[in-house]
């Protein structure tokens, strides 16, 4: 791998779960287990970021940026060892038609809670060795397919806090003509700020969000 995913590495050795979000998964082993890929690749401009935009006409999250994944299936084994590895690899694959075989996995950052649908996420960290073209497999599950430079993502230009109706706040990066927030958002800011690629920005500014969000 690239000597500018050490600081990476170094994360998934050190961090817990506690330093990247507030909400756990809930004692007992409740929740859905469920896995994202956090692609980084080499882009044209230096490190890039894999993410999708979900299609404008799902029920639940329509039309937000995601990395790749979903729930864990019986075929991919134990929640608790491979299986969110194995998830994420072939979550990815349906929803953007990367090929497996170019990504190759270095960890996978502690299990996360997300309280509105229930899912324990597993964020799986993978390298694009060998880059292989990707695009909505299932127009009505996927609106688009796009990598994020992470330039962009560290620039304070593109950074704000998103602010639900309900009162919820959260990072948020205005990238790729897309307004990245939520779970999602959450982890990047995450990534960034504990690989020590965070640059200062303006926490004040505000992006409000739909009500459906």
């Amino acid at each position: 791998m690239p000597g500018w995913l050490d600081p990476v590495v170094t994360v998934l050795e050190t961090v817990q779960g506690r330093q990247l979000s507030q909400f756990l998964p809930p004692a007992g082993g409740r929740g859905r287990p469920s896995a994202v890929l956090v692609l980084f690749g080499e882009g044209p401009t230096g490190p890039e970021l894999l993410l999708m935009e979900r299609a404008g006409g799902l029920r639940s999250h329509a039309g937000q940026p995601s990395f790749p994944g979903g729930a864990l299936d019986p075929e991919d084994g134990d929640p608790e060892t491979t299986g969110p590895l194995r998830a994420a690899l072939r979550e990815a694959e349906e929803e953007t038609g990367l090929d497996p075989a170019g990504v190759q996995l270095f960890g996978a950052l502690p299990k996360l809670y997300i309280p509105v649908s229930g899912f324990v996420v597993t964020p799986v960290l993978g390298w694009w060795r060998t880059p292989s073209p990707v695009g909505a497999v299932d127009p009505g599950e996927t609106a688009r397919v796009f990598t994020v430079p992470v330039a962009d993502l560290t620039d304070p230009a593109n950074r704000a806090t998103a602010v639900h109706p309900l009162g919820h706040q959260g990072p948020a990066f205005l990238v790729e003509s897309a307004l990245v927030w939520g779970f999602t958002a959450g982890v990047i800011d995450r990534i960034l700020h504990f690989a020590g690629w965070e640059r200062p920005w303006d926490r004040t500014r505000q992006v409000p969000l739909d009500r459906r969000s």
